[in-house]
């Protein structure tokens, strides 16, 4: 498979194959670089493979790998590291590639908050150092700990390394009793090259570039050899902490260099979108001459308090985003258009180029989205490309969005074959030949033929299979596509697997004779999906890939019910999209409309309510985890908001609800326990009170909440 397979058109085996060899290539140039320093492969294409494997596991979250090189920083973990497990999870930043994403950004941030557009929003903009993240513990003023990121959740001890990074004070003065400081470990252009004069008047190896030296230098188990190696730091954000540093990011900063680290000069404070991207420019116009590598900029909200109001998604937080700069741009012949089939039965346009390298990469394949965009227009029926059409043969500029995804920037129609037609979008699935049809405002054609398509038949498998669904060892996506087509003992639905067995033993225990198999192996088969008959909810509903519904949404909506049971009765309920039970869908925090009506209408077609039915029925689904909310006033309790929030927005008041262990409603009725009425309170105050439901106002909701 081609390194440049564009990740939104992959399939899930594509994907699953992809990331296999990724993680090998990985390794093995982790290993050549670190252990033998003996890099095979450039600076840009160790980053461009890194940043594909995170690529893929960002779209394809549930097959990511155990050993996943997203997990790994720099060579493998060595055996002589312990593992620290970080008091608060060192994040990852989301990415801006525009000046429309930084002003998506800012509204994002507004309506979170409630700001109106000319309220004074300050943020802090600095460059995004291309290094290591290391995390330093200090406790009455000493450093006691050093840890890389690792995870997120769990890094390595490098303490004794640390110590020897000039950059690094051993004590300081005046600081918090605990004050974690978090930066970055980078190695200066100047100083990288006299390592690797130093290397060569020795006889060693030069090294490949200065991040992966850094990050090689920090995770040696000798630190005489980190002492030996240049390295720096910048401090420029916290982690635990017992008490604030400051009231604003900026002065946090401040205070950070007063303690006797090193803060980039060039971090600034911007009061407005503007200002950001002005600053964004100039730090990218003095990129290459810096003295040290940087791949963007950081925007952080400045104000500490609106940090913490703002909070953090699954994986980023919401106060803060990374701009990347430009990727980079190459012209080269679109060969062919390709259509896939995806497990929802999108058909998605694959563009294959004749190979051309953009960013370091060789790409032959680029996402082409949807036949509107083949068609030069977007969604809403305006023009991109200045209205310029795709076709077969057109010489096309690619590039790769975020130096990840390749796509096609523009079309040079002057170089455009006399012979080239418009592309026809297919009207009928190139699969199983079913009407493939749009529904009104959808970009998305989609094939009708459902179960009786063998790709989206088969993707459901492999994803019902996957990591973070059933996970089921020894039966994989190659062990699906055997048993889809076997005659003796066929998987078409995921019922099957759990009659697998029974079929089996009815078939003369033909698997065990089969090649490739054995008494042994067919035994630790049945064992692995016996085990796998007690499920947890999230994990259920995750796994019958229901379209909108990842793996973040399942576990929302089985925290909100918990139980399978209280599930599909209200589900089966609000199946017409009104009333209470649909009120209720719709007021989890993180489900939308689109998503409540894909979950309902999965759960009204009898043939797939049979199929989930048979299922559930070889199953223990296990009661959905509770957050441990002991001491909550509100946890187990049904909360409604209504009206106008003085204090808070609807979305924190939702958030911190839920966070109490309360479950929050659109509507209520006779399960509501509380409801919190704010100015302008209608209908709903007048039926909590029909309903002799116990009804707060803001004041009195913060006050009930307050300390818990």
């Amino acid at each position: 498979m081609s390194n440049s397979i564009s990740i939104p058109e992959l399939t899930e085996d594509e994907a699953r194959n992809e990331l296999a060899r990724l993680a090998e290539l990985l390794v093995q140039a982790n290993t050549l670089y670190h252990a033998e320093d003996a890099p095979e492969i450039s600076d840009a294409e160790y980053d461009s493979l890194k940043r594909r494997n995170a690529g893929i596991e960002a779209r394809f979250p549930h097959l990511k790998r155990p050993d996943s090189p997203s997990d790994q920083v720099g060579a493998r973990a060595a055996d002589g590291f312990s593992k620290v497990t970080h008091a608060m999870r060192m994040m990852s930043l989301g990415n801006a590639f525009n000046d429309e994403d930084v002003a998506d950004f800012d509204r994002s941030i507004r309506k979170y908050l409630g700001l109106a557009e000319d309220t004074l929003l300050a943020f802090t903009a600095e460059p995004k150092i291309d290094g290591l993240s290391l995390s330093l513990r200090y406790e009455k003023g000493e450093l006691v700990q050093a840890a890389t990121r690792g995870d997120g959740e769990v890094g390595e001890n490098v303490t004794a390394n640390a110590r020897t990074v000039s950059d690094i004070p051993q004590q300081i003065e005046n600081a918090p009793d605990v004050l974690e400081v978090r930066g970055e470990v980078y190695m200066s252009h100047e100083d990288f090259e006299h390592l690797n004069a130093r290397q060569a008047e020795v006889g060693g190896k030069a090294f490949a570039n200065p991040r992966n030296a850094a990050a090689g230098s920090l995770r040696q188990l000798d630190s005489s050899i980190t002492r030996a190696r240049p390295l720096r730091f910048f401090a420029y954000a916290w982690g635990e902490l017992s008490e604030p540093l400051a009231e604003t990011q900026m002065t946090a900063i401040h205070r950070l260099q007063s303690f006797g680290f090193q803060t980039n000069t060039l971090t600034r404070q911007c009061q407005t979108t503007a200002e950001m991207l002005a600053h964004y420019h100039e730090i990218e116009a003095q990129r290459a001459t810096l003295g040290y590598d940087i791949d963007g900029v950081v925007y952080k909200v400045d104000d500490l308090a609106l940090q913490a109001r703002l909070g953090f998604r699954s994986t980023t937080p919401r106060w803060a985003i990374a701009h990347k700069f430009p990727a980079e741009l190459a012209w080269t012949r679109l060969e062919a258009i390709d259509i896939q089939v995806g497990r929802t039965g999108a058909l998605s346009p694959v563009a294959r180029l004749h190979p051309v390298t953009v960013g370091g990469v060789v790409v032959s394949n680029a996402t082409l989205h949807n036949e509107d965009y083949i068609a030069g227009s977007d969604a809403k029926g305006g023009t991109i490309r200045d209205g310029k059409d795709i076709r077969v043969g057109d010489w096309v500029q690619v590039y790769r969005a975020g130096d990840v995804i390749p796509k096609i920037a523009d079309v040079d129609v002057s170089k455009r074959p006399e012979a080239a037609e418009p592309y026809q979008f297919p009207t009928k699935c190139p699969e199983c030949q079913s009407d493939a049809i749009r529904e009104e405002g959808d970009a998305i054609r989609r094939c009708t033929g459902g179960l009786i398509c063998p790709a989206q038949a088969i993707e459901k498998l492999k994803h019902f299979v996957s990591r973070k669904a059933f996970d089921i060892e020894g039966l994989g996506a190659k062990q699906i596509e055997m048993f889809y087509d076997d005659p003796d003992l066929p998987i078409r639905a995921p019922v099957d697997i759990y009659t697998l067995q029974n079929r089996d033993a009815a078939n003369l225990n033909k698997l065990a004779n089969r090649k490739g198999w054995g008494a042994q192996s067919a035994s630790k088969l049945w064992a692995a999906i016996d085990e796998k008959r007690i499920i947890p909810f999230g994990r259920l509903l995750f796994a019958l890939g229901i379209r909108h519904m990842g793996e973040a949404a399942s576990n929302l909506i089985a925290n909100h019910y918990g139980t399978w049971s209280e599930f599909e009765q209200a589900i089966t309920v609000a199946s017409a999209c009104e009333g209470p039970e649909w009120e209720d869908l719709l007021g989890i925090d993180g489900i939308g409309e689109v998503m409540a009506r894909a979950l309902v209408s999965a759960f009204a077609q009898p043939a797939e309510r049979a199929s989930i039915d048979d299922l559930v029925a070889q199953l223990q689904v296990q009661e959905a985890k509770r957050p441990d909310n002991t001491g909550s006033p509100v946890v187990g309790k049904t909360v409604v908001f209504t009206g106008t929030l003085e204090k808070m927005t609807r979305a924190e008041a939702k958030a911190r609800a839920e966070t109490l262990g309360a479950k929050v409603s659109g509507s209520v009725s006779k399960k509501t326990d509380i409801l919190v009425a704010g100015p302008g309170a209608g209908s709903k105050a007048k039926k909590a009170a029909d309903l002799g439901i116990e009804t707060l106002d803001e004041d009195g909701w913060l006050q009930l909440i307050e300390g818990a």
